[in-house]
């Protein structure tokens, strides 16, 4: 085994490792580790409590004389923005399977550093008091509202679906759709959770109209759209029901 080889598992006996006199196993400190449900609790719950924050409109984040109405958009994207997070908390407790293993600190600090400090961003301008409303109103904030609501829905959908298909053990076959109308997108793309979160995000900058917002669905829309791709190799090359032409990796019939 080269220093560059493979990582053994936390907990495994050596002997059923070394098989061979010519095996050598390194060891190699990591440096601080922090479990993978610690990474994702704290870039959940970070945004969540932020936006609060600055929804609230405390005295030290805007000036008291500024302060006016707010407008409805403002608290439907308090809305939107909260359920996601929370929707994202429930799922880490009770729906994924969250591996036991171990990451560095520094990754856990860079997550939230992303996820804390974009929250700071996109929630200090939508709830400004001098925040102005999207150019279109009603016509441009239900629609988005909607389309929003039902990625949550698809998103939260296939999770459960991706959990129980872990849990019969059935890792070598691809996930396949159900009488769920929102699992239907299993049959046109490999990665419909992230074809719905990129939706959801979407949807929400265009609510808002702001830049911040937009900003960040970009950034997180490229990053699944890598995250697509490397699962849909990891498919093809594993899966044997995964081979369809028609079937691409997060939007359907393009990428």
């Amino acid at each position: 085994m080269s220093v560059n080889g493979p990582l053994l598992r936390d907990h495994c006996d050596l002997r059923s490792v070394a098989t061979s006199p010519l095996l050598s196993v390194y060891s190699e400190d990591l440096g601080r580790q922090v479990g993978w449900n610690t990474v994702f609790l704290a870039q959940y719950v970070g945004p969540l409590l932020i936006y609060l924050v600055f929804y609230l409109r405390l005295a030290s984040v805007y000036d008291d004389a500024t302060k006016r109405r707010r407008h409805q958009v403002v608290d439907l994207a308090c809305f939107c923005h909260s359920l996601h997070y929370m929707k994202h908390l429930l799922e880490t407790l009770f729906v994924h399977s969250v591996s036991d293993g171990c990451t560095p600190l520094g990754s856990l600090l860079k997550v939230c550093a992303f996820y804390w400090g974009f929250t700071c961003w996109l929630g200090y301008y939508i709830n400004h008091p001098l925040y102005t409303p999207p150019y279109y109103s009603g016509k441009q904030v239900i629609p988005s509202l909607v389309c929003f609501l039902i990625c949550e829905c698809g998103n939260l959908c296939i999770n459960i679906s991706l959990a129980r298909h872990k849990q019969t053990r059935n890792e070598l076959t691809h996930p396949t759709s159900t009488s769920n109308p929102f699992t239907w997108l299993f049959t046109l793309v490999h990665c419909p959770q992230y074809t719905y979160e990129i939706g959801a995000w979407l949807a929400l900058s265009i609510m808002t109209q702001t830049v911040p917002v937009a900003v960040f669905a970009g950034l997180l829309t490229v990053q699944m759209l890598l995250w697509a791709r490397r699962r849909q190799g990891r498919y093809l090359r594993k899966v044997k029901n995964a081979r369809r032409f028609w079937r691409t990796a997060v939007i359907p019939f393009l990428f």
